[in-house]
């Protein structure tokens, strides 16, 4: 199950009463990635997203987790800072976001309020920047402590992550910034103190080369700062590498070729006839799936009999109860029950 922003979470960023249900129905999967969850007060930029950096975050991902363990599943927790994708008006703290650079997206969010143009964020400093390393770190242990089997680092769909890679977002002058090497800095210090502080075996990463929306534009070295950043993130033995592959067949290849453990490739918007390809063929040791994931709890069961599947509704994806959310129905009704 690929990672799908849900925003149902309390204002204090607790994970919602219904994630418990929403999780648990899709336990058959076999690996569920979570929606992205904040590291930190300054790691939130959308509404309603949960957080894994406080007891009652803690507690309330111990339901969840317990709930997905219970039904046989295992759960990796996505940690997503959103960097300069943040409105100050959905944080808790009403801050000024932060970034590599005080460069705006050049894009609107959606707030309590409706649509509002994202403002500029903050530069974050050169300590600041360690200090979000932490972050993570931290966020990883309070997950372990969650009961998650392991964390994803979400590298991926122009967060914060991403923001360094792109010299569009990132116009840094000192370590972090510049070569491919210091724009790969960050990504590498955050997979390389989380897997000191919970194991390698615990840790992932999802990545998504070439991502051109919300300004993020990677340049004419892109494809060399992702061979750079695999070859160095192979060496620590992490988990797996999870690619969002936007068409560059020839970076893939080249990808799948650097990287040693579990790979797992996400295709949006991939037909249902064509599930199972990428692991036929090799490039892929695991296929991750959003949106037909999210319109069909008994998705595995589906799969095995051939049977038809429920078409996800854009409408219900963010906010709301259990409407889109824990009610799609199932070939045996009694799966979409609570126990």
């Amino acid at each position: 199950m690929a990672p799908m922003t849900r925003s149902r979470a309390a204002f204090d960023g607790t994970p919602g009463e219904l994630a418990t249900d929403y999780y648990a129905q899709r336990a058959s999967l076999g690996l569920i990635v979570t929606e992205g969850t904040q590291p930190s007060d300054d790691g939130q930029g959308y509404l309603m997203t949960p957080g894994i950096y406080t007891p009652a975050h803690i507690a309330g991902w111990r339901k969840i987790t317990s709930a997905v363990h219970d039904k046989g599943g295992k759960i990796f927790i996505q940690l997503m800072h959103a960097g300069r994708m943040n409105h100050p008006d959905n944080t808790p703290h009403h801050r000024q976001g932060v970034a590599p650079s005080a460069i705006a997206p050049g894009t609107g969010m959606f707030t309590m309020t409706g649509m509002k143009d994202i403002p500029t964020p903050r530069a974050l400093t050169t300590e600041e920047v360690r200090q979000t390393v932490a972050d993570f770190r931290n966020a990883a242990r309070s997950a372990i402590e969650a009961g998650a089997d392991g964390i994803e680092i979400h590298g991926a769909n122009a967060y914060l992550v991403q923001q360094f890679f792109a010299p569009s977002a990132n116009t840094r002058a000192d370590e972090y910034g510049g070569s491919v090497e210091n724009r790969a800095r960050f990504a590498i210090e955050v997979a390389s103190a989380i897997a000191q502080e919970i194991g390698a075996d615990r840790t992932a990463i999802r990545l998504s080369p070439g991502t051109t929306i919300w300004g993020i534009d990677e340049g004419a070295e892109g494809p060399a700062l992702y061979r750079y950043l695999v070859g160095e993130l192979d060496k620590l033995g992490l988990a797996y590498l999870h690619i969002m592959h936007l068409g560059n067949e020839t970076l893939v290849a080249d990808i799948r070729q650097l990287w040693h453990q579990s790979f797992v490739l996400n295709r949006p918007g991939r037909p249902s006839h064509h599930i199972g390809t990428d692991l036929a063929s090799g490039l892929a040791d695991l296929e991750a799936y959003g949106q037909m994931v999210l319109a069909n709890p008994d998705f595995l069961e589906r799969l095995k009999t051939n049977a038809a599947m429920n078409v996800a509704d854009p409408t219900t994806y963010y906010g709301g109860g259990a409407e889109g959310y824990t009610d799609y129905p199932t070939l045996m009704p009694s799966a979409n029950a609570n126990s």
